[in-house]
């Protein structure tokens, strides 16, 4: 029989709860990413790494916040931990590869829609691994028109934020874009969870036990003080939050500092010598 679906078991709080920590792994990966843009080729993977492992926590950790308002009637969820921390490593890694070609292939043609492709693909195999994980007395099926457009709304979003990742602009551009990042993966969450149905094997009146929010929580804590972490990395790193300085950066310059700036333009002096043409004197132009 088809058993009753509840995502919002305590209202609006968990999908409040979600976005937020959908935002805040998404400003957190972006800005790391523009920070990588920033710096000399020795310490960009280092940032592309806290990023990927930034944005990969944050939409794990918003799936499953949304994750413990789900329940259904007559049927006790439990999840399968291996299944569950794995999802975890498939959007750390694919997230990678996706902000690893736009690090270092720019946010622009086909790098930017190859990255955003593999890095959205990542977003929706984390949420379809982590409800594999789940293990209740019945079976999960999906609307299959409904579960292409959760992939696709993963891959625009993916697609755009890493867009104005590769704007190098200030703190509070990387802000706007997470805000709508956070928003498109909890929208892809919404949409792949209504595409879902479940049929429960056998009708039973619900049993005492742990709750879905008391099963998940502790499993939480990692990737949380993680986000934590990573945080404090940002606020006290000075170009993280003050965004691209004016001018060109310049690394990898002789003698020129790896934060340094250059003019968009600079024009050689020009000057002029004396020479003696037929008998006569010009004036000739050359460059210093």
């Amino acid at each position: 029989m088809q058993g009753t679906v509840d995502g919002f078991s305590y209202g609006l709080v968990t999908p409040l709860v979600a976005y937020l920590m959908a935002c805040l792994g998404g400003a957190l990966g972006l800005r790391c990413t523009t920070r990588s843009m920033l710096v000399s080729q020795s310490w960009r993977p280092g940032w592309l790494a806290l990023g990927s492992a930034a944005i990969g926590s944050g939409i794990w950790t918003m799936h499953f916040v949304a994750m413990m308002g789900f329940t259904v009637v007559g049927a006790p969820i439990r999840y399968d931990m291996l299944t569950t921390f794995a999802s975890l490593g498939v959007a750390i890694v694919m997230v990678g590869i996706g902000i690893f070609i736009v690090g270092y292939k720019g946010a622009r043609g086909t790098a930017l829609f190859t990255g955003g492709t593999i890095t959205g693909l990542g977003i929706a195999s984390m949420h379809y691994l982590g409800m594999a994980g789940m293990r209740l007395n019945g079976n999960l099926e999906y609307n299959t028109f409904t579960v292409a457009a959760s992939v696709v709304i993963a891959m625009v979003a993916a697609t755009a934020a890493l867009w104005a990742a590769g704007q190098v602009r200030g703190f509070m551009w990387s802000v706007g874009a997470s805000l709508v990042m956070g928003l498109a993966v909890s929208g892809m969450h919404y949409t792949g969870m209504a595409a879902l149905k479940v049929h429960v094997h056998t009708a039973s009146a619900p049993t005492s036990g742990d709750s879905p929010a008391g099963i998940l929580a502790p499993i939480m804590v990692g990737p949380l003080a993680f986000l934590l972490l990573a945080g404090v990395v940002v606020m006290f790193d000075p170009l993280m939050v003050m965004g691209k300085p004016a001018g060109v950066p310049v690394e990898n310059k002789p003698g020129i500092p790896a934060h340094s700036t250059l003019p968009h333009t600079t024009r050689r002096p020009m000057i002029r010598t004396r020479r003696r043409v037929g008998g006569r004197s010009s004036r000739t132009p050359q460059n210093r």
